[in-house]
């Protein structure tokens, strides 16, 4: 760690990591200051990330590519759904109560979803991302 005068101020990065690996819970914390990240952007300099291959306009879409445009398009449909509506409706689409909270867990991070409290259950409802 860079020795720091008591005038000077370090930037700490932290960065929480959380899952599973297997059957073991995961809660991993991460700090790195400014020199932290010069030596990995130094090990990281000689590699050079790969050039994305060119996709073509009518590729075929892929099953997660489907099933995210179908969760959206229920969505925009309906208008507005709780959350415990809008998972059985996107687990009974996915297959599994796990696919179906993949789904859910995208539509709240999309810019077309806002999600609000409504009481008992989290109400999602679809807006137009400007």
């Amino acid at each position: 760690m860079g020795a720091c005068t008591p005038d000077c101020q370090q930037v700490h990065i932290m960065l929480r990591i959380r899952g599973t690996v297997g059957q073991w819970p995961v809660d991993l914390t991460l700090e790195l200051d400014e020199e932290d990240w010069a030596q990995l952007g130094a090990q990281l300099k000689g590699v050079a990330p790969e050039a994305p291959a060119a996709v073509a306009e009518n590729t075929p879409l892929n099953q997660d590519d489907r099933l995210w445009q179908v969760a959206q398009e229920l969505l925009h449909k309906a208008g507005q759904m709780s959350g415990p509506d809008l998972l059985g409706q996107l687990e009974g689409l996915a297959g599994s109560t796990a696919a179906g909270k993949h789904l859910l867990v995208r539509l709240r991070h999309s810019a077309n979803v806002k999600v609000e409290s409504g009481g008992d259950a989290p109400l999602y409802s679809w807006i137009e991302a400007t």
